[in-house]
């Protein structure tokens, strides 16, 4: 946790990423010096002013230092982790960390991944699925080949428990893929029904092919500095209100072993946040909540208070979570239709919507001019957006969040 001494102290001050694609026909090291150096020209940042660095590093990613000799940047701090879809909240944290620690000033924080075209979580693609070695022996023998399979029990649980729907969560497809239709950007631009979900095919119960996310090459960027620095800078700065990071349920390598099932790490990680940011969820104007699928978006929403346990069924599938309801979700489409970056891409949407900046089909979008028409083909900027919260999901076990705001 980063404490409340620590809020509104960092910024977030540039964002960058390449396109989402199925065949970058790039290296992830050339994708990721792209996204990055975007990121640079965003923030008005040169080589010399970036010293410190941070990624998530896995399946075909590449390093810190490989991407800072393409650059020109010369670091004091850097480090290449590894986890799931709970690590961009977690490298914030960690990056507001080093600067406060004094190992650095700035620093970028990427994630670059051939995620289509290479290494895919089914195993499958170019670069297979490597040897069963280590904790991977009480998974993978017994069919956990993908996280769809692994997080099935914590899905169908809910079902059980609370008489979820599978029409009802649904509605995190349908709602995202309208977001996407306003985004020039996104990979999946198509708009879907309840309907189109239910039909498509079963991947593993209660999962169709439409409640899993997209795979995609791409990378992805963010850059956090101090307050004083972000003052000089190109764009309005970002604040950071609150950061929790990773944070785990008491069972965290067989979640389904500890109850309750359907309570996820949300639950645990949501008093660090909300309290480091002094907020409640009632003060968050929109969400960026993991959506891996269409249920991991319903149990974090769930689990850090948007809702009451049980609810997240009728929260997401009651118009809450569209543009032009309470809370709009995911506003760029999210993981199941821009495109999949292990949830930095929704930290980038969040700090785009905060500027007043969500780029969309409005004439004028860069000027910060908006419609707010949010009918096919028009406007995703969320009016008056203060506060912002994103969700991370690593496995139901594993979460992370962050608070930011104008």
């Amino acid at each position: 946790m980063n404490g409340p001494g620590l809020k509104d102290k960092y910024c977030i001050v540039g964002v960058g990423e390449t396109e989402y694609s199925k065949n970058s026909g790039r290296t992830t090291q050339a994708m990721a010096v792209g996204a990055v150096r975007g990121a640079m020209n965003d923030a008005g940042l040169k080589p010399g002013d970036i010293d410190g660095m941070l990624s998530y590093h896995s399946g075909d990613s590449t390093t810190s230092l490989a991407v800072t000799t393409d650059l020109g940047v010369r670091l004091n701090f850097y480090m290449d982790c590894s986890g799931g879809g709970s690590s961009t909240e977690a490298l914030v944290g960690l990056a507001m960390g080093a600067i406060e620690a004094g190992m650095c000033h700035t620093v970028a924080i990427f994630r670059s991944m051939n995620g289509y075209s290479q290494f895919r979580y089914g195993g499958t693609g170019a670069r297979a699925r490597a040897p069963v070695t280590g904790n991977a022996v009480l998974r993978i023998p017994y069919g956990f080949m993908s996280p769809a399979q692994s997080f099935a029990f914590t899905f169908m649980r809910h079902m059980m428990e609370y008489g979820t729907t599978s029409s009802q969560v649904a509605h995190a497809r349908v709602a995202h893929s309208k977001h996407a239709s306003q985004n020039p950007k996104a990979l999946l631009k198509k708009r879907f029904t309840v309907q189109d979900v239910l039909n498509s095919r079963w991947i593993t119960k209660p999962l169709h092919l439409l409640d899993c996310c997209l795979e995609t090459d791409n990378a992805t960027c963010i850059i956090v500095t101090s307050v004083e620095r972000a003052r000089n800078l190109q764009q309005r700065p970002v604040f950071i209100m609150g950061v929790a990071g990773r944070v785990s349920k008491p069972r965290a390598d067989m979640h389904y072993v500890h109850g309750p099932i359907t309570r996820v790490a949300g639950y645990y990680a949501a008093p660090i946040v909300f309290g480091n940011a002094g907020i409640e969820p009632k003060d968050v104007d929109l969400t960026g909540s993991y959506d891996a699928f269409t249920f991991t978006t319903m149990l974090m929403l769930e689990s850090y208070g948007f809702c009451q346990m049980g609810e997240g069924g009728d929260y997401v599938s009651g118009g809450i979570i569209e543009l032009g309801g309470k809370r709009p979700n995911n506003t760029s489409g999210g993981q199941l239709c821009e495109g999949y970056t292990h949830g930095m891409n929704l930290v980038i949407e969040n700090v785009r919507q905060l500027r007043g900046l969500a780029d969309d089909y409005c004439p004028q979008w860069q000027a910060g001019v908006h419609t707010y028409d949010y009918s096919e083909g028009h406007c995703r900027q969320v009016k008056d957006a203060e506060i912002s919260m994103n969700l991370g999901w690593g496995t139901p076990a594993t979460s992370s969040a962050l608070i930011l705001r104008r």
